[in-house]
């Protein structure tokens, strides 16, 4: 029962493809409708996986890793398949802009999550991350419904910037409270084999 999280989150990655390609295969604005439903499946399904590894103490190691990677694929590959989408229009610059902000802050989440594995450590979430996918979900979805209905641009970039500025708040907060925070408590015998893997992989 413990690895329904898991699951959930696997899911999740194979959605990234199917809402790309509907994104991407949409002809009219309403096919628009069918890559949001996809995406607001994916945050629900989000949203139910962590209540479940809550609740149920259904945390492992491997779903600290799982679950955060799902979404930085998905919120990667919904920021692009816009951009692709936006192209030639008068804001596209702004949209450039902002995944490169992104694209920038992934790279630091990974360098600083390769750090703390070589620590001996997982990073987990908190309510600074959990706002900061919030409201990048919210923003995302606006961008979506900005294909089928011009008024909403640009309150979706709003959105968007306002969720990438505290995903860097988040970041800071990260580092301070978890990076360079010395472990106190010694690996469980499931994190120790998880580190294994990754020291095979890094050599």
């Amino acid at each position: 029962m413990k690895h329904i999280p898991n699951i959930l989150s696997s899911l999740r990655i194979v959605m990234v493809g199917v809402f790309a390609w509907l994104f991407l295969s949409a002809r009219i604005p309403a096919h628009y409708f069918w890559a949001l439903g996809v995406f607001v499946l994916a945050f629900l399904t989000d949203v139910l996986d962590g209540f479940l590894a809550r609740t149920f103490n259904w945390i492992t190691p491997v779903g600290k890793l799982l679950d955060p990677l799902a979404d930085k694929l998905m919120a990667i590959t919904a920021l692009v398949v816009i951009l692709i989408g936006k192209a030639g229009q008068s804001l596209f610059w702004i949209y450039l802009a902002l995944v490169i902000l992104v694209g920038v802050k992934e790279i630091l989440m990974l360098i600083g999550g390769m750090i703390m594995l070589r620590q001996r450590k997982v990073a987990y979430s908190d309510w600074y991350g959990k706002t900061a996918t919030g409201l990048f979900a919210i923003g995302i979805a606006l961008t979506l419904l900005s294909f089928v209905f011009d008024t909403i641009e640009p309150w979706n970039i709003a959105m968007l910037s306002a969720s990438i500025g505290l995903s860097y708040v988040a970041l800071a907060h990260y580092a301070r409270t978890q990076l360079f925070v010395p472990r106190e408590e010694e690996p469980s015998a499931e994190e120790e084999k998880l580190f294994e893997k990754f020291d095979r992989l890094a050599k």
